[in-house]
């Protein structure tokens, strides 16, 4: 039986696979010239992991760094490695189960598992995707009121108008998108190249935090940060995300356009992650030199740290950066959220919805809690909200994961392409890990 029967003969929804291309808009948009040298090819495939790497630097991520930074110093960097090593590694999953199938990883759950099971898949996807939503919302809002005195409230509101944007940009073509992130990414990089030369951390410090704290498992509050970390750099919507951008660009059909792609799509995920790992590292080390060591443990609010940057670093421009950053953070996170959500509904269901609906539903998800946080605690709810929803989004990797791996450990689904032993055993790893961690907190949450 062929891939391609194999599918339809799973499908529990009508459709024609034929037709049923992930993200047909831009399904095979971007052409890959044939007969062109390899640094403008691995331009050509440039794109897919900045989109992806965004997710692993929004808002989300600003507020347990910040916690974890200002709180234990530069003891949960190693966190931040290991899961940016992760990331690497499941993204590169993702992206092969995108590339070798011609499914994406929420499509292919619809074709072969039970109705029963998907549904159960699609709605923890949903949750993911309306926890990852609060986070760029609550950011946002938190921007726009630093750098404009924005009402927190009315930022909320503003923040559902970014769909507009972005449909402006799909229509243009995938390429005008990737482009729009990776010029929102550089400039967070550069914000915050600039704030680690103002903070002046101590490198000898700086480096043990890469060694494993020994109470990371015993403290509950450092656990808690530190799991809230993993949601917040391993995002389970990417895994969906990935295995669907990376079919925009028009490689080859065949055993040898799909081992080119996905080399060249596991350069660029790796680059781009690389990135993202140096931003979440560089938000900590901010944190931790210029909180930790001054005996401000308590600095987790954002628009605190914004407060403090300038007066504690002595450069004027430190906290309108530190906000710029933010802002240009959370609108790229928009982005990607916007078509994870698409993704996963039209992967799990087979029923299209416009895209700027699709956004709306979401945003006014968010919106609403969001709202009623700031009225009744205000602006430091809103930082407790965003440490919640990224442990809520560690929470729901497994229901990403398990799939991912179990898909692209087997042959029948991936053909020559299937993970070889060694990847398998690091694949499966990496699930239990975070199934363990995830554990780890409950029982110490339930047992306080």
């Amino acid at each position: 039986m062929t891939h391609l029967n194999w599918f339809k003969s799973h499908q529990w929804e009508k459709g024609d696979i034929a037709s049923d291309k992930s993200l047909s808009e831009s399904h095979k948009s971007v052409p890959i010239p044939k007969s062109i040298s390899f640094w403008r090819k691995m331009l050509a495939f440039s794109g897919p992991g900045y989109l992806v790497a965004v997710g692993y630097m929004d808002p989300g991520n600003w507020a347990t760094d910040l916690a974890g930074g200002a709180k234990y110093g530069y003891a949960l960097l190693f966190v931040i490695l290991v899961s940016s090593l992760f990331a690497m590694i499941l993204q590169y999953l993702s992206a092969k189960v995108g590339i070798v199938t011609g499914r994406d990883l929420a499509q292919i759950c619809r074709d072969n598992f039970s109705k029963r099971t998907s549904i159960f898949l699609w709605i923890m996807a949903e949750i993911m995707i309306i926890a990852c939503d609060l986070a760029e919302v609550i950011g946002s809002a938190i921007a726009l009121n630093l750098l404009f005195k924005i009402p927190l409230a009315v930022g909320v509101i503003i923040t559902a108008a970014d769909v507009f944007v972005l449909l402006l940009l799909q229509n243009r073509g995938f390429r005008y998108l990737e482009a729009l992130v990776i010029t929102l990414v550089g400039t967070v990089m550069v914000a915050f190249s600039l704030e680690l030369a103002f903070a002046q951390p101590v490198i000898i410090d700086l480096l043990g935090g890469f060694i494993p704290a020994a109470n990371l498992f015993t403290d509950r509050e450092m656990l808690y940060i530190a799991v809230g970390i993993l949601g917040a750099t391993v995002m389970p919507h990417n895994l969906y995300l990935h295995s669907a951008i990376v079919q925009t660009r028009a490689y080859e059909e065949n055993e040898k356009g799909k081992k080119e792609a996905l080399k060249f799509s596991a350069i660029d995920s790796t680059i781009a992650l690389t990135f993202a790992f140096y931003i979440n590292a560089a938000i900590l080390i901010v944190s931790a030199a210029t909180f930790y060591t001054r005996g401000l443990s308590e600095v987790a609010e954002i628009s605190q740290a914004y407060q403090l940057l300038s007066p504690l670093l002595g450069a004027s421009t430190a906290s309108t950066l530190f906000a710029i950053a933010l802002l240009a953070s959370g609108q790229n996170s928009t982005i990607t959220g916007t078509l994870a959500g698409q993704i996963i509904m039209e992967g799990f269901l087979n029923f299209k919805l416009a895209p700027w609906m699709r956004r709306m539903i979401t945003r006014l998800i968010a919106i609403v809690p969001a709202v009623i946080t700031i009225l009744i605690f205000g602006n430091h709810g809103l930082s407790k909200l965003l440490i919640l929803s990224q442990v809520v989004l560690s929470l729901q990797l497994p229901f990403a994961v398990f799939p991912l791996v179990y898909f692209t450990g087997k042959k029948k689904f991936m053909g020559n392409f299937a993970n070889n032993r060694l990847l398998n055993i690091l694949a499966w790893s990496i699930a239990f890990i975070i199934v363990t961690l995830n554990v780890c907190l409950i029982t110490l949450l339930f047992t306080a």
